[in-house]
């Protein structure tokens, strides 16, 4: 009955043995689903930073296009009243010519009623000459 009785206790022994191990199989299962779940967030997170990033970036590129559009919208507009300018320095020079030509040359009696009207478009070119550059 002695070798028996210890024979239980072995068997007994193993059991406990075998459950321990079972135990810590299911453990190390869980821990091993857990730390693949971990590496899924933390690649997750990674790829997240990065979309992140690039959005960021994106913003940054139609916030410097929006401002690229402005300028160029500006820059047009500069260039459209350059040559407006131009074109009304040129009309005040050829309005003060005329008008010398007509003072010097012509001997009609209206010529001094078209001198009076050329020296008014004179004067009304020269303030909008003015009023385009910003000078007053």
């Amino acid at each position: 009955m002695y070798h028996t009785a210890t024979h239980c206790n072995a068997l007994q022994r193993t059991a406990t043995h075998c459950n321990t191990l079972q135990h810590t199989a299911a453990h190390c299962s869980t821990l091993q689903h857990t730390a693949t779940h971990c590496n899924t967030l933390q690649h997750t997170a990674t790829h997240c930073n990065a979309l992140q990033h690039t959005a960021t970036h994106c913003n940054a590129l139609q916030h410097t296009a929006t401002h690229c559009n402005t300028l160029q919208h500006a820059a047009t507009h500069c260039n459209t009243l350059q040559h407006t300018v131009s074109l009304l320095k040129l009309l005040l020079l050829l309005s003060r010519l005329l008008s010398r030509y007509l003072m010097h040359s012509l001997q009609i009696p209206h010529t001094a009623t078209a001198i009076n009207a050329l020296q008014h478009t004179a004067i009304a070119i020269d303030e909008l000459q003015h009023s385009a550059t910003g000078n007053k």
